[in-house]
Parts: structure tokens; sequence; C-alpha cells
């Protein structure tokens, strides 16, 4: 889940700013982890330690109150009774990717995926967007080639996969639905030539830059066979410690 977070680090200073070029310095000296990584972090934690994903998130979510959620996200948050939401925002989507690397069948991936949804996402094209990009990251992981993993993200979710980077990026705006971005994050791996082309794909499209960034970047470390070195140490640079503990007990209880 390593990628993840480096996308999510990566895009995080053009969020606001978008770009539509791949010519971008890797890490601006601005970059910053976001809600992205502290909730992909959650559910690396509750698959770790086995507790609910609710529990995690709202945990870990408490602990960084300014990483940049959605209103609804921080009513939920901070909730005595928090409720589902019915959201269709790729929130769902953006803190699945460990659920990819953890679990060992399709079938499981699926399951978990949804389970880490419906705690606040819980419409169904919020569920499908998390439900694909961990079955994304499990296909990558499993040594399935790239038009496979375009067959079946298309056929089990009916999202539009035969388009390019270059044929979506003109006209492409900022969009935080999962049928607006997910699909769109997935063809920014499928169009890459290494990692770290997935990441600089996924920010030049212009849209919602960090989440885009971090689903790409959690299939690529799966497909690629993990995250070059000199990415990886800046990603652990900025992670707080308890973050970093997290990230580091999930890599050595899965291997990733």
């Amino acid at each position: 889940m390593i990628g993840a977070i480096a996308g999510d680090i990566i895009g995080s200073v053009h969020e606001g700013h978008p770009i539509k070029t791949k010519a971008f310095p890797l890490f601006h000296p601005q970059c910053r982890f976001t809600d992205d990584t502290v909730l992909t972090v959650a559910i690396a934690d509750a698959i770790v330690n086995r507790r609910s994903y609710q529990d995690a998130v709202r945990a870990f979510g408490r602990r960084y109150p300014h990483a940049g959620y959605g209103g609804s996200f921080i009513h939920w948050l901070f909730s005595s009774e928090p409720t589902p939401y019915n959201s269709w925002g790729n929130g769902a989507a953006m803190r699945v990717s460990p659920v990819g690397f953890a679990f060992t069948s399709e079938e499981e991936v699926l399951e978990q995926a949804r389970q880490t949804a419906v705690i606040s996402h819980n419409h169904p094209e919020g569920i499908k967007g998390a439900q694909a990009a961990a079955l994304a990251v499990f296909l990558a992981r499993a040594g399935h080639e790239k038009e496979d993993i375009r067959s079946q993200i298309t056929r089990r979710f009916g999202y539009d996969l035969n388009r390019g980077v270059d044929d979506i990026r003109p006209g492409y705006a900022f969009d935080v639905s999962c049928q607006g971005s997910v699909p769109e994050a997935v063809i920014a791996f499928l169009d890459s030539t290494s990692f770290e082309d997935a990441i600089r794909n996924a920010v030049s499209l212009g849209g919602d830059s960090d989440t885009q960034a971090c689903i790409a970047g959690g299939i690529a470390e799966a497909f690629y066979g993990g995250v070059p070195g000199e990415i990886r140490a800046a990603v652990d640079a900025h992670l707080t410690p308890d973050l970093r503990e997290v990230v580091d007990a999930f890599h050595r209880k899965f291997k990733t």
C-alpha cells in the first residue's frame, strides 16, 4: 500500500491546482500526506490488528482531523452514532488498497472491499468503486496482464476502460465521484510503463490528483513489484511515526 500513499503525497499539491502535463517535480516542497493516506493506513491497521474497519477509520481520522476530509465525512467521523450517508464519493476507493494486498481470493477481496466502503459510502457507486480498486490491486499482485485486468474490471463493474490518458486529459476536470474518477485512475495505471509513470499519468489528468494518484499508485505497486527505493524513502520521510509503524507492520505481515 506504500504505492497508494506515494500517490497521495505526490498528488497533494496539485489537488486544487490541476496540471495537464507529466513533467512536474515528483516531490514538491509542499507535498504532504492527506486524508487518503490516513484512511488507507486505518484500513491496514484494521486488517493487521483484526479490528473493525469503522473503529479504525474513526480512530485514525480523529487523530488527524485536518487531513482534508469532506464535510459529510467529518460529520460522520465525529458523530456519536455514525451511520453511512449514501456517499458515491471516491473516498471509498482511495482507502481500500490494503484489501487487495492482504486477502487471497477474488471473492474475499470483493467482500472485504464492500465492508470497508459501507461504513460510510454505502451508495452502490461507492461500493463499486472500492471493489474495483481493490480487485485491480489483487489481480495485479496475482500476476495478471494489463489487458486481463482491463477486461475483468470492465466486465464486473461496467467502467469504460477503452480510453487512454491522452484521450481523457484535454477535457477532464475535477470529479470526486467514484464513477467519474476511479475508471480514470485505473486507466492511468493501464497506460503506464512504470510505477512512477502511473503516478505521473494520474496527476496529469488534472482531476482529483491526490486521490487518483493514490488509487493508481496502489495498483501500480502491485503490478510492478513494489515502489522504487528513492520514492519509498521520500514517502517514509513524509509520514509521522505512528503512520509509518502501521505501514511497516502491514508490509511485514503480508510481505508486500
